[in-house]
């Protein structure tokens, strides 16, 4: 079907879940996590002003580059890769068929 991609979201006790994600409802990676009650929290809504939706990219895509907001919430979250991304960031597109990311771990 059109405007629906796989996504692979592995939890933080090493599951796997193949998610379909539209692309055409505006939503982002944190939004669609929720939606499968997968333990994304969100708790600013989707502003880049916490680090609950944070999420590491496994899989070889390329991606917009973080803004000055994610950067910034970034540099204070806990257990920041150089693959960690916001998933309230990462808005869905066509372009991140089979994309493969792994939620973070909470806390410090």
């Amino acid at each position: 079907m059109d405007n629906i991609i796989h996504i692979t979201v592995v939890d933080r006790e090493g599951k796997e879940h193949d998610l379909e994600a539209p692309t055409d409802m505006n939503m982002n990676m944190m939004e669609l996590c929720k939606s499968y009650e997968l333990p994304v929290e969100g708790t600013c809504g989707g502003m880049a002003m916490c680090a609950s939706c944070h999420m590491y990219i496994l899989s070889d895509h390329t991606l917009p580059h973080r803004n000055d907001d994610e950067e910034a919430m970034l540099d204070q979250a806990f257990f920041v890769k150089s693959n960690s991304r916001l998933g309230c960031q990462l808005h869905l597109s066509n372009d991140m068929d089979g994309l493969k990311v792994q939620l973070a771990e909470v806390g410090g």
